[in-house]
């Protein structure tokens, strides 16, 4: 068997059998095979794309090239939710929590931001003593105790495809949607949970920008979770705006805290209850109207804001910090921003917002990158809102001021206000697939 001819194989579209794809995976991953080979690869695959059969063999191959994690000491279904990464997503610091104190066991591996989206690790170690490098004994007793528990992805999951995504990275061939959901899935399957929810960004500020191409990618990660005897269910969810109304690694943890408490932005707390439901629908077998009604009680009693205390405290976070969340703020400053004139915000360009972010301190564009966990903003107006001259739409906190007028600058151009007398906001659910 050669490269060169399995590479001309898919290059004249022809279909992959499994014993052709494990060759080039192997072979990239060991490095008998050369990166201009396994460029060339993905490049065909690109162009030509690749069966439901072959997603599935590259996943599962893709999944057993390292480290798996075995959960089946955890009693019930686990569940674990994905989302492909948007601006201000904290989904996962209200959903863990509430679907927990339902009754449901949520094992999650998360990752740090990079680029114009934020990562959940990233959020929670804004909160002091916070700790996601737990060891797999303690990670799965304290799924089965508190219910929830997050940790980072281990240095040897799924090495195969690290491998690949480095080569899509420079090779033009990372929006290929068999290439995306093999990715995706080969880590959560890598991850152990019996059950998925996957939420698929939508718009500007989302790797997807249309329903069109989200639905593709959903459908392929849907179909792998249930060839490999998975359950799963995706979810395409609109970021054309920021998800609720912070932005930032603690003032991200202070909203979800709202938001526990019954107090969170409309949109945010409805698409955690979406997500909810499906994830309690799918782990405990019960009705999504008897999941809703469980959610929302779990918020009313305050037993989902108890259970994230729980869990915080279980990975060595300052509760302190979450009965008091303010004081996870030290920023130096807090600047208004103001509207120019009078009008409606007829847009919000959700992916520059990110990078604004970015450029404030909030994230990084490489894995070296230190970030600044108190920085961001509080949009005070989203789109559709009526705005008067001089009226403040973004507090931006921030600690340095060359920092501060590159961020500013991006924001104004993101946010654009018209004269439009009625903006239709779009849906903030476009579809759910399986």
């Amino acid at each position: 068997m050669r490269a060169y001819d399995i590479i001309l194989k898919k290059r004249n579209g022809e279909v992959l059998d499994r014993n052709e794809l494990e060759y080039m995976i192997n072979g990239c991953v060991n490095g008998t095979i050369p990166d201009y080979q396994t460029a060339a690869f993905l490049m065909a695959i690109y162009f030509r794309h690749l069966s439901s059969q072959e997603t599935y063999y590259l996943t599962e191959l893709m999944r057993y090239s390292g480290d798996t994690i075995d959960l089946s000491q955890i009693s019930g279904i686990t569940v674990d939710k994905h989302s492909t990464g948007g601006v201000g997503d904290k989904t996962t610091l209200v959903l863990g929590p509430m679907v927990a104190s339902c009754g449901a066991k949520v094992a999650k591996l998360s990752g740090r931001g990079l680029g114009h989206t934020g990562g959940t690790i990233d959020k929670l170690e804004s909160i002091p003593g916070f700790k996601t490098d737990v060891g797999m004994t303690k990670w799965i007793q304290q799924v089965n105790s508190v219910g929830f528990a997050l940790a980072g992805q281990t240095a040897n999951l799924v090495p195969g495809d690290k491998k690949i995504y480095a080569l899509r990275d420079v090779t033009a061939t990372v929006d290929e949607p068999s290439l995306i959901a093999s990715s995706i899935m080969s880590k959560k399957l890598a991850g152990g949970a019996d059950a998925f929810v996957l939420d698929v960004k939508v718009g500007s500020g989302a790797f997807m920008p249309n329903v069109t191409a989200a639905r593709e990618l959903a459908e392929i990660m849907v179909d792998i979770a249930e060839k490999a005897g998975k359950k799963a269910v995706a979810i395409l969810t609109n970021m054309d705006e920021p998800l609720g109304r912070k932005i930032g690694n603690a003032l991200e943890v202070i909203e979800a805290i709202e938001t526990l408490k019954g107090n969170g932005p409309e949109d945010f707390s409805q698409l955690c209850l979406v997500l909810g439901k499906y994830m309690l629908n799918i782990s405990l077998s019960i009705s999504l109207e008897e999941s809703e009604q469980r959610l929302k009680e779990s918020i009313s009693t305050g037993k989902a804001y108890e259970k994230f205390l729980e869990f915080v405290k279980a990975q060595s976070g300052q509760t302190e910090y979450i009965e008091n969340p303010n004081q996870l703020l030290n920023n130096k400053g807090i600047y208004e921003m103001k509207a120019e004139r009078d009008g409606y915000i007829c847009k919000m360009h959700t992916q520059n917002i990110g990078i604004a972010a970015n450029l404030l301190g909030a994230g990084r564009e490489s894995k070296e990158d230190k970030i600044d966990f108190s920085v961001g903003f509080d949009f005070l107006a989203k789109t559709g809102d009526i705005i008067k001259k001089d009226d403040t739409i973004v507090k931006v906190y921030y600690n340095d001021q060359a920092r501060l007028k590159d961020a500013i600058s991006m924001l104004k151009k993101a946010i654009i206000i018209g004269d439009k007398e009625y903006i239709e906001k779009k849906q903030l659910i476009f579809d759910i697939i399986g």
